[in-house]
């Protein structure tokens, strides 16, 4: 099919980069099968329960007096002892308060005490480390779990159908139900409009649009607002409340500035590392999986703003794509040998490698630079079941079906999908007629599920068409019909139930997916929060997202739109069980990159320095705690791609249409 792509360099904010058409072809239905969730959120039929007893068959008689008199004080005995022990739990409970122990320099509770207790359930009293307090709340039968003295043992569950932190997680049974947290470590000026409101106005007359920009109008402040924004917009108490939505995993968006920047790029270097620190804690205590997602590349994989600058794509594209992209690999070993690590690969399950990479790189560009990331990727883990974190892949905006039989013998490789209705241009859509459309999903996520292998949906909305402030971009300004589906205080309960029923069914279309996104904070102009049907936390309190995310199985059945349901058997390499190497592996780099570019004539840099390592937390209560290294495989030595010494490069986010410079080997 064709693709209407937005000129490169617009800048906006497009997770689909279509203009009334989805980059997904239509899916016809395949036969009807009995396979679908269970009441515990599995695959497959619903398991029998067992007999109470073990089911063995009970013999009558045989037994003396004095042995039923011994057994009778017996049970006496244990059942006084269970009262007591949950008597004092009890108490502990409604007294105690709980530690909110996260990242660097975290406090074992107000005032940095240790708290009697480490473990609760709903109705307990969590004490953050600044010293606020909030009331974990969970229907679901969730349960925190954090020792100040042994912060990195096993950790929560999310739900009582969810496995605790520690426990495997099992592909093809246990189903994601994820939501992203878009804004916070990479800001985007629809999801944190305030933050970029505030420096509209600057001493430098930048046009605030992006991260890049925001921090060169920030110039002297930018460490105080950058820190303060990400210290306030997540906090401990999303992630219990996230558990206590019913779900159990979470996307975590996060640029290269997290490791460094170069030259004059002018990110805040590093700080937004010490908050993922607190995610990976505050994860573990509420039984919350991670998918680290790297979202801001070198040069920008699309052009759009969430990469961190708007504007040209210099990664795998133009004459400084091949630079860029060996920059970006030495930044994914340097995330993988963190993660990898005993003490996080257990909460870290998924990276994916690049978000949403612009199909205008080229088919061919985007599967060497993932041949090339898995291959670095496995060198760090090793191959096979158990060994270290599965990788997600973004398809491209290529659709699921042009990955087909991609990448053969790919170890434990995810696909994943970002499918909206949002941009597709229709604002004559309906609730009522977009449930069909998302379940039109179904059958192509099953498909590719059984073919390629794990698929996922890494971001999807309820929005059905795009409305909102800066979804598409900073004063893009809105289509006309807009004022309504801003306004959602003044829904009616029939608009609330309608989109309540294209959220369920989405979820059950897309199978195991991430909301995009838990929150959307308030607009210092607006004196409210727009964009409400990109807003998790808000639908979930008003109605349009539902209490229980199970509620969406069966939902595309009842509308009459019923898919193939996947089975839950992935092909083997999917889980582990394949060879673990692509053959034939991709060339990296390609012999041509867009636009008709010949690589081995382009500048490259050199694997010649020094590799940094990322910092673990460290815990007040627990100060010789093991935290990691930060990198997990010693036999791991290649050395880090910088630029060749005595050499000049092109700008490396805007070289797409400028000269090749001549070849350099340096000084």
């Amino acid at each position: 099919m064709s693709y209407n792509l937005v000129p490169i360099g617009d800048g906006v904010h497009r997770r689909y980069p279509m203009e009334g058409q989805s980059p997904y072809p239509s899916q016809t239905s395949y036969n009807n099968s009995s396979a679908s969730l269970n009441e515990h959120g599995s695959y497959g039929s619903t398991p029998a329960l067992p007999l109470v007893g073990g089911g063995a068959p009970r013999k009558s008689g045989g037994m003396s007096r004095r042995a039923k008199i011994l057994i009778g004080v017996g049970v006496f005995i244990v059942i006084a002892a269970g009262v007591a022990v949950a008597l004092v739990f009890t108490v502990g409970k409604k007294k105690g308060t709980s530690t909110g122990a996260g990242g660097a320099n975290s406090t074992s509770g107000a005032g940095g005490k240790a708290e009697s207790l480490i473990s609760g359930k709903t109705g307990s009293t969590i004490t953050a480390e600044d010293g606020k307090t909030f009331t974990y709340a969970s229907e679901f039968d969730g349960e925190w779990v954090h020792d100040p003295k042994k912060p990195l043992d096993s950790g929560g569950k999310a739900q009582s159908w969810s496995p605790r932190i520690g426990e495997e997680w099992k592909w093809g049974e246990d189903v994601i139900r994820g939501v992203n947290l878009g804004g916070w470590l990479v800001t985007e000026p629809f999801i944190v409009p305030a933050l970029y409101e505030k420096y509209y106005k600057n001493d430098l007359g930048v046009k605030v649009e992006d991260e890049w920009t925001l921090c060169q109008a920030m110039g002297s402040k930018l460490a105080e607002e950058m820190e303060n924004h990400y210290k306030t917009f997540i906090t401990e108490q999303d992630f219990a409340e996230i558990a206590g939505a019913g779900l159990n995993w979470i996307r975590i968006p996060i640029g290269y500035w997290a490791i460094e920047t170069m030259n004059d790029e002018p990110y805040l270097e590093g700080v937004s590392w010490k908050y993922f620190l607190k995610a990976l804690v505050w994860a573990r205590k509420y039984g919350l999986r991670i998918y680290l997602d790297f979202h801001g590349l070198p040069g920008s994989q699309n052009g759009w703003n969430h990469s961190g600058k708007g504007g040209e794509i210099n990664f795998m594209n133009g004459v400084m794509g091949v630079a860029n992209a060996q920059r970006t690999l030495t930044y994914i070993r340097i995330f993988t040998e963190f993660v990898n690590q005993p003490q996080y690969k257990d909460v870290v399950l998924m990276f994916g490698i690049v978000n949403e990479i612009r199909n205008v790189v080229g088919t061919e560009a985007i599967q060497s630079f993932y041949g090339a990331a898995h291959e670095a990727i496995r060198k760090v883990t090793g191959t096979g079941k158990g060994n270290g974190l599965y990788i997600a892949m973004h398809e491209g905006f290529l659709g699921l079906e042009k990955w087909q039989g991609a990448l053969p013998g790919a170890d434990r490789v995810i696909l994943d999908q970002h499918p909206y209705l949002a941009f597709e241009g229709n604002m004559k859509a309906t609730p009522e007629s977009s449930v069909k459309r998302v379940c039109d999903w179904g059958s192509g996520t099953s498909k590719s599920s059984s073919i390629f292998g794990i698929t996922i949906a890494g971001e999807f909305s309820t929005a059905i068409n795009g409305c909102g402030l800066n979804l598409n971009g900073v004063g893009s300004g809105e289509a006309e019909g807009c004022d309504f589906w801003d306004n959602w205080a003044a829904w009616d309960q029939a608009t609330i139930d309608g989109l309540q029923q294209v959220s369920l069914a989405s979820m059950d279309a897309l199978q195991n997916w991430f909301y995009w996104t838990w929150k959307i904070g308030e607009s210092s102009e607006l004196k409210t929060s727009s964009c409400p049907m990109w807003h998790y936390k808000l639908g979930l309190e008003k109605g349009w997202i539902p209490k229980d995310p199970r509620g969406s199985k069966g939902v595309c059945d009842s509308a009459a739109a019923p898919y193939q349901p996947f089975d839950g058997q992935y092909p083997a390499s999917a889980t582990g069980g394949g060879p673990g190497k692509i053959v034939p592996t991709p060339a990296f780099p390609p012999a041509t990159l867009s636009p008709g570019l010949e690589a081995a004539a382009l500048p490259t840099y050199t694997a010649t320095g020094t590799l940094k390592s990322l910092a673990g937390p460290t815990f007040t209560a627990a100060p010789k705690v093991d935290a990691g290294s930060g990198w997990s495989n010693p036999d791991d030595n290649e050395l880090a791609y910088v630029p060749v010494a005595g050499c000049s490069y092109p700008n490396a986010y805007s070289a797409v249409s400028v000269a090749v410079p001549p070849a350099c080997t340096g000084a």
